[in-house]
């Protein structure tokens, strides 16, 4: 299909949970059902990696397994590769982004630095060095409410006129920042807030990166095509109705209520990487979503 370009960055892509026994290790089975389930659903993109698939617990040796094993499961199909491979030290998201290349990913998402407190100009200065020795599309990630650090429009604005940089996963809700990121030419804008999506992509963003998808990806991708036809009542009456499973999928941090969830629908197994644990849920409470649920996953 070529090399992935902002234009291509559309729709609902899914941030993957990783599927892992309750000893730890990959289930790769479910993992490829997982793939092939999100590819017959009309999900643009799966995310490798990210933060829902426990990204800072996994080797590198498993992201490239989880890697192959996505792409070869989405040739042929319209769904995308993105690989997260973000982290403190340069030097190491590079290793990681030439090894989703060699892994046939189609981008990388660098989030930016943890832990260190950073300016502006550091930012740019690290973005700029990751983005000019990648040989994938790079689609930044914003999200000041895990790593601390924000990403200011103006400093993403800079950021966009490289030429490998294609995108922005904004997970911060301000719809005034969506709008402004939104004017910038040749640039996607992805929400990566399952709550305020709908109200992204009316302020111009293009997308979004979902928590949610894991669990409803037929619905997420039809509400991103109601609003890029401009049908946005149908749009809105469906994420009326999604907004309760919203809330409950980040009333405890992510993944552990969405991986718990699943579990409890046969989806996968009972594993998390410590020190994570999964939510610990009742009937009541997954009640008003397994039925739907499982009416989407059984038609694989």
């Amino acid at each position: 299909m070529g090399q992935l370009q902002a234009k291509d960055l559309r729709g609902c892509m899914v941030a993957m949970v990783t599927p892992m026994d309750s000893q730890g290790n990959l289930e790769m089975a479910q993992w490829e059902r997982l793939i092939q389930w999100h590819t017959q659903s009309g999900t643009s993109a799966v995310v490798v990696a990210g933060t829902t698939g426990e990204s800072a617990l996994l080797t590198q040796a498993e992201v490239d397994l989880l890697t192959r094993s996505a792409v070869s499961h989405c040739q042929g199909s319209n769904t995308r590769v993105i690989v997260g491979t973000g982290g403190i030290c340069p030097d190491q998201v590079m290793a990681a982004n030439q090894k989703a290349k060699d892994n046939g990913a189609d981008a990388v998402l660098v989030v930016t630095p943890y832990y260190l407190t950073l300016t502006q100009e550091a930012l740019i200065q690290h973005f700029k060095t990751i983005a000019g020795n990648s040989e994938l599309p790079v689609i930044l990630y914003n999200v000041p409410s895990r790593t601390s650090n924000d990403l200011a429009t103006a400093s993403t604005t800079k950021l966009a006129k490289l030429k490998q940089v294609i995108g922005i996963k904004e997970a911060k809700a301000d719809m005034g920042r969506i709008a402004a990121l939104a004017r910038i030419k040749d640039f996607a804008v992805l929400s990566g807030d399952d709550g305020t999506f709908v109200e992204a992509i009316k302020n111009g963003a293009d997308g979004v990166i979902s928590v949610a998808a894991n669990v409803r990806p037929a619905i997420m991708a039809e509400m991103c095509d109601h609003l890029q036809l401009g049908d946005v009542a149908q749009a809105e009456s469906h994420d009326k109705q999604l907004q309760p499973l919203y809330d409950f999928l980040f009333h405890q941090p992510n993944p552990c209520p969405v991986k718990s969830l699943m579990h409890l629908a046969n989806m996968v197994s009972s594993g998390i990487r410590k020190p994570l644990v999964m939510t610990e849920l009742t009937n009541r409470q997954i009640k008003p979503f397994i039925e739907p649920i499982l009416k989407e996953f059984n038609t694989l």
